[in-house]
């Protein structure tokens, strides 16, 4: 078994059908849950049979899909009807692939539920509804500056759109950062069950701290099948309907917006076409509404063609243009130099996996990381040669109130 975990014999994994669980978050104790829930469905899980920190560095997809060989491979699970069921690993990786930080973690009890089915996987002796306390509230919030201030940020986002307009590249996504303390620890159920509630066509997520609630699903692989949503192009929500509509025109219509999602469509087609059997991807976006925010979104479809993992297809994804830039590399390098702050978990990919190398990866968006009774928030757009810094931080802070509503409630 696991050198790491110091187990010489397989892991005692049993997975049985359980009846409806209810709402899945109102089953998380409040000690390290772990969540990937969309309308209900989806996965929740609590205690830890195996962790580890992924150390950072270009071979991290690889190593961390070893690490995860040698621990699920050798696993067992029965639920009696001869169904695909076992253990799964959340986890959640760094946007920048130097920063340290990275974790899976393989959860001692999980709760699933798919298509109106419920299934409870355990690692040992079950606990389901054990230990679960009443949720806390934080009190009063209050917030400060991140890495930079408001003026700072728009001060980089007009330097970055000059150096597009000089040709260096077409376009980088920067981000920035926001705290948040509060009067009490801030229980991460809590801001689970609101996210969940309010944004529930979003995958509301928490791994190791991180949490949030992301609209853009980077690949789900389900045997040799695969698909992701690309989100590139945002604008707010109208006043009243007809405003809304002629917002989402507008959106629509826009070229830069346009070419900033053209440009995210060509990253993800570069990144699957090498994996792929079949690739279908649609010749225009569609309009995605969310709650707060509206995107220009594309569906991508497809099938494997050499039985890649999940994790390996994430690797050949991250970072997307819709979270990085175009072109990739010279991107990554303006966002070292100009963000002055290290992303962590932000922007990078977040999900699960299991042992047939199934999963579900997020882009880790709308998120902030949460430790005692602090939170760093965080949210980042997308810079073009024509980006107005006064309407880019104005985007970022519709972006920044999904997590404080969170906060607030």
């Amino acid at each position: 078994m696991s050198v790491a975990l110091g187990i010489t014999r397989p892991l005692p994994v049993r997975t049985i059908p359980i009846g409806d669980p209810g709402d899945l978050l109102s089953r998380l104790p409040s000690t390290a849950p772990y969540a990937w829930i969309r309308n209900g469905e989806g996965l929740a899980g609590w205690g830890e049979a195996a962790k580890v920190t992924v150390p950072p560095g270009p071979d991290r997809f690889a190593w961390a899909r070893q690490w995860l060989n040698s621990v699920l491979a050798d696993t067992h699970a029965t639920d009696g009807n001869g169904h695909r069921h076992g253990p799964v690993a959340f986890g959640t990786f760094t946007f920048d692939e130097n920063s340290p930080g990275s974790t899976l973690v393989v959860p001692q009890t999980v709760l699933t539920r798919r298509g109106g089915q419920a299934w409870l996987t355990s690692i040992g002796e079950p606990t389901l509804g054990q230990d679960v306390t009443p949720i806390t509230y934080p009190g009063r919030i209050s917030y400060g500056d991140g890495s930079l201030t408001a003026p700072a940020w728009e001060g980089i986002v007009a330097r970055a759109s000059q150096r597009i307009r000089e040709g260096e590249l077409e376009k980088v996504v920067l981000a920035r950062d926001l705290t948040a303390t509060a009067e009490h620890p801030i229980d991460i159920r809590l801001l689970l069950t609101r996210l969940a509630t309010r944004y529930p066509d979003c995958y509301t997520f928490s791994v190791a701290g991180l949490v949030g609630a992301t609209p853009e699903l980077l690949i789900r692989r389900a045997g040799q099948q695969i698909e992701s949503l690309v989100l590139a192009g945002t604008t707010t929500r109208g006043v009243n309907p007809a405003d809304d509509v002629a917002r989402g025109a507008a959106l629509f219509a826009s070229a830069k917006d346009r070419h900033e999602h053209e440009c995210a469509i060509a990253s993800v087609r570069h990144a699957l076409t090498p994996l792929s059997a079949t690739l279908d991807v649609p010749d225009e976006p569609e309009l995605l509404v969310l709650p707060n925010l509206q995107h220009l979104a594309s569906h991508v479809t497809g099938t494997l063609a050499d039985g890649a993992s999940v994790l390996d297809v994430v690797a050949a994804m991250h970072p997307t243009a819709a979270v990085g830039g175009t072109p990739t590399d010279t991107a990554i390098t303006l966002i070292r130099e100009l963000e002055g702050m290290d992303r962590s978990g932000y922007a990078g990919p977040v999900g699960w996996i299991d042992a047939h190398g199934d999963g579900e990866w997020g882009i880790a968006l709308r998120s902030g990381i949460v430790h005692g009774n602090r939170a760093r928030l965080f949210a980042g757009c997308g810079i073009m040669g024509d980006s107005d810094p006064a309407a880019e931080l104005a985007e970022a802070q519709t972006k920044f109130r999904v997590m404080q509503y969170a906060l607030e409630g």
